[in-house]
């Protein structure tokens, strides 16, 4: 695959490039990003979405589509790389298209991960490969306290679900099942829930300069977040469910030494991922964590690509503004490691 992906770009004049992503996500992001670093942008949106990117003016192209699956057939393909345009992947191109691998036009970044980021078993083989701390996967029986119940694939927390015992979480599949949510005890993962404080760090994994950034920390902002202003005895009555969609984020600062094992298990992340998927992690990639009472780290997803959470770092946050000493968030980021790539002519060294 990655042969042909490669003999794709070679056709691709260098001084034409233009960066796309679609519309959706991140794309507001990652289209500003590349505006700020002097490339033409596409974007490829549907009808409904379409008045984002023409109010905020970011892109230089809108090509609309009925269903973001169209990106699969050989017609917009042929046109994007007509246009000399590399992908930049986010969450919903494994929400809503998967087949990625049937993707022929240059993404930045390791699309072979992104798919090993879909399946819960491979994020853990790879997480604990790289020797960090998570949080224990349970069968049904072993359910001794909160336990958090989630699926597959990147669902943006949809779905998740608390149970207290092993009951609890058999009264809530079935329910699950009857509604059509899920099909057998292999559509979901049963995982320790870890009492703390969650924590987001999105990285980024320069080739050209052969290292780890930190670019920015966020939290999320869910549905479940509301309980706290219902009294116990009201959710009690009412039955009120808790949802962990995500609505937005929030970023974070936070305390110095607790950066040390962040960076340590980014590197290591990294480390591994040449091992499994050749050339490895190329650009943005995001631990999920928690910080339980004692300040220790868990790490319960990896996300191998751009999150919506870096939206919280425009124009910049702390973390990147000190590494770089200029407004730097990670959609320019990712247009800045193209830039410098075409000049070293060593875009083969970034895309997939």
């Amino acid at each position: 695959m990655r042969e042909k992906i490669l003999s794709v770009l070679k056709e691709y004049d260098p001084d034409r490039i233009k960066v796309g992503t679609l519309g959706s996500h991140s794309a507001l992001n990652i289209l500003k990003g590349a505006k700020d670093e002097g490339f033409e942008t596409v974007c490829i949106c549907r009808s409904r979405e379409r008045i984002i990117y023409e109010s905020f003016n970011v892109a230089d192209c809108i090509i609309e589509v009925q269903d973001f699956k169209e990106l699969l057939t050989k017609n917009l393909q042929e046109r994007l790389i007509e246009e000399n345009v590399i992908l930049i992947p986010h969450g919903s191109f494994n929400a809503y298209i998967g087949n990625l691998e049937k993707i022929i036009v240059p993404f930045f970044g390791n699309r072979e991960l992104m798919i090993w980021e879909t399946d819960r078993r491979k994020q853990r083989e790879w997480l604990e490969r790289a020797g960090l701390k998570m949080p224990r996967n349970l069968k049904p029986e072993e359910i001794g306290g909160i336990a958090i119940v989630k699926y597959h694939g990147a669902m943006g927390g949809k779905g998740y679900f608390l149970v207290a015992n092993e009951d609890d979480f058999y009264k809530k599949f079935e329910e699950l099942k009857k509604e059509g949510f899920v099909k057998s005890f292999e559509d979901v993962e049963i995982q320790e829930y870890i009492v703390g404080a969650n924590v987001y760090f999105s990285f980024f994994y320069s080739p050209m300069n052969e290292r780890v950034e930190l670019i920015a920390i966020d939290r999320r902002y869910e549905p479940v977040d509301g309980l706290g202003r219902i009294s116990a005895d009201i959710q009690l009555k009412s039955n009120v469910k808790s949802t962990y969609t995500v609505i937005g984020n929030f970023p974070v600062v936070l305390r110095e030494s607790l950066l040390v094992k962040a960076l340590e298990s980014a590197r290591a992340v990294v480390e591994v991922s040449k091992e499994i998927a050749y050339p490895g992690i190329v650009g943005p990639f995001c631990l999920e964590t928690v910080f339980d009472e004692n300040a220790e780290m868990y790490v319960f997803e990896i996300s191998a690509r751009i999150v919506a959470g870096t939206n919280v770092g425009i124009p910049d946050s702390p973390y990147s503004y000190i590494l770089w000493g200029e407004n730097m968030y990670m959609g320019r980021r990712i247009a800045r490691e193209i830039k410098i790539a075409i000049e070293k002519d060593a875009l083969g060294e970034i895309v997939y």
